[in-house]
């Protein structure tokens, strides 16, 4: 790396390939800041696994980008454990066609499931997953679904008549300010939708179910996160039943719809500015495989109840990152591309965290899997069974509210099942 501006200079190099697909995060960078100090472009070569899986071409370069530099080694999967619970089974995928949802389709179809259940609400997501598995994978033993999870009488039928043993709910709304904004949409299809797949799981004796959480669950500022916070403490109300039931909570997802990589990449390329919300912003970062694997990994651990998280290293400065994506592109922030700071968004956090109050953290035999087993859950409810009837009352009562678009209405009484959750003043849509 020292000779490199010497060479650089002496050969009148223009551009330089990085061939090291297999470098660590802090090798990748020390080779990027010694690429970024020559002052010219620089891509890497595909790893053999892409060439090999047809994910590119023997010609196709890839630009550096963020994934490279998260600065911890990717999780690998224990693949004998998770093919023992999804080989040769009926696997229902909800949110099939999302993001997380189609990672999920094509590391599950590794495994030679008996039949993959898709399903999805968006037709365009749902088609253009079925094709990649039908003409890119070769897998054919797949059901569509096209509807909402919300919806009983087609889960109800859907369950009926292929009776999944493994169910992966990975359907919601993500998106924190739009949420903010139509705070009804994430009673109906995040709270209300898991729900209905709960108890369809558990009256059908699903053998396992997992749910994908999020950060935004811990101390939620926004509706977003009090939502899938219901979603975990529904979890757990049905915790003991013949079905075992988990949760993953991650992170930002980097190159998941709405993430801040392709933004901040189309911002770059329109020649700027740059918006960040704050300067002091950081967050979470995992891969989209790495998500999947977590997600995988939990079912092939978990015994029920637990809420699983991944080993996330230190958290990534927004701003941080919009600035390695500029040097990334050949440019140099502050002189070729401009970051400008538009304030935090409704129901935003400064930082995210991953375990809530209350929450003990016990290692798992996957040394990059961390699972956090709620302590005195069901305190001031008696039991398990007041715990359910307390729980299900407050959100037939939050259900009625969201029926009438009364954001208000629907915040305060979501503060009432989370208290956590600190409710934002944000303009609705009516």
């Amino acid at each position: 790396m020292e000779q490199l501006p010497d060479l650089v200079a002496r050969h009148e190099i223009h551009e330089i390939l990085i061939a090291a697909p297999s470098a660590t995060g802090e090798e990748m960078r020390h080779i990027v800041s010694a690429c970024d100090a020559c002052g010219v472009r620089f891509k890497t070569l595909p790893g053999i696994g892409e060439l090999i899986n047809g994910n590119v071409s023997i010609k196709a370069l890839r630009d550096v980008n963020y994934q490279d530099l998260l600065g911890r080694p990717a999780v690998k999967l224990k693949e004998a454990q998770i093919r023992d619970y999804l080989h040769n089974q009926v696997v229902l995928v909800t949110g099939a066609g999302g993001s997380i949802g189609s990672e999920l389709c094509r590391q599950i179809v590794r495994f030679n499931p008996k039949q993959l259940i898709l399903m999805d609400v968006s037709e365009p997501s749902l088609y253009e997953i079925q094709m990649e598995l039908k003409h890119g994978v070769g897998y054919l033993d797949y059901v569509m679904v096209l509807g909402a999870v919300q919806n009983e009488s087609l889960v109800d039928r859907t369950f009926r008549k292929y009776r999944p043993h493994v169910v992966f709910h990975a359907a919601a709304y993500k998106h924190v300010p739009m949420l903010e904004r139509n705070p009804w949409q994430a009673v109906w299809n995040n709270i209300r939708g898991a729900q209905v797949m709960m108890e369809k799981a558990v009256e059908m004796n699903a053998g396992r179910f997992i749910l994908v959480s999020t950060d935004k669950a811990v101390r939620p500022t926004n509706v977003m996160g009090a939502s899938k916070r219901c979603c975990e403490r529904l979890l757990h109300a049905h915790q003991g039943s013949r079905t075992r039931m988990m949760a993953v909570r991650f992170g930002n997802v980097v190159g998941s719809a709405g993430s801040v990589v392709p933004l901040f990449r189309k911002q770059i390329e329109a020649g700027g500015p740059v918006t960040v919300t704050h300067p002091e912003v950081t967050r979470y970062f995992m891969t989209i495989p790495e998500a999947c694997q977590l997600i995988l990994q939990a079912g092939a651990l978990g015994v029920g109840g637990e809420v699983f998280i991944l080993e996330m290293g230190t958290p990534v400065k927004i701003v941080d990152m919009a600035m390695d994506l500029i040097r990334l592109s050949g440019k140099e922030p502050g002189r070729d591309i401009e970051i400008v700071y538009s304030s935090l968004r409704p129901g935003e956090k400064l930082y995210e965290e991953l375990i809530t109050e209350g929450e003990g953290i016990v290692g798992t035999e996957h040394e990059d899997i961390m699972v956090l087993r709620s302590n005195g859950c069901f305190d001031g409810y008696g039991d398990q069974d007041g715990y359910r009837e307390w729980l299900m009352r407050h959100l037939n009562e939050l259900y009625q509210i969201a029926d009438t678009f009364d954001a208000c209405a629907i915040k305060t009484k979501l503060n009432g099942i989370v208290p956590e959750y600190m409710v934002q003043d944000a303009e609705c849509v009516l």
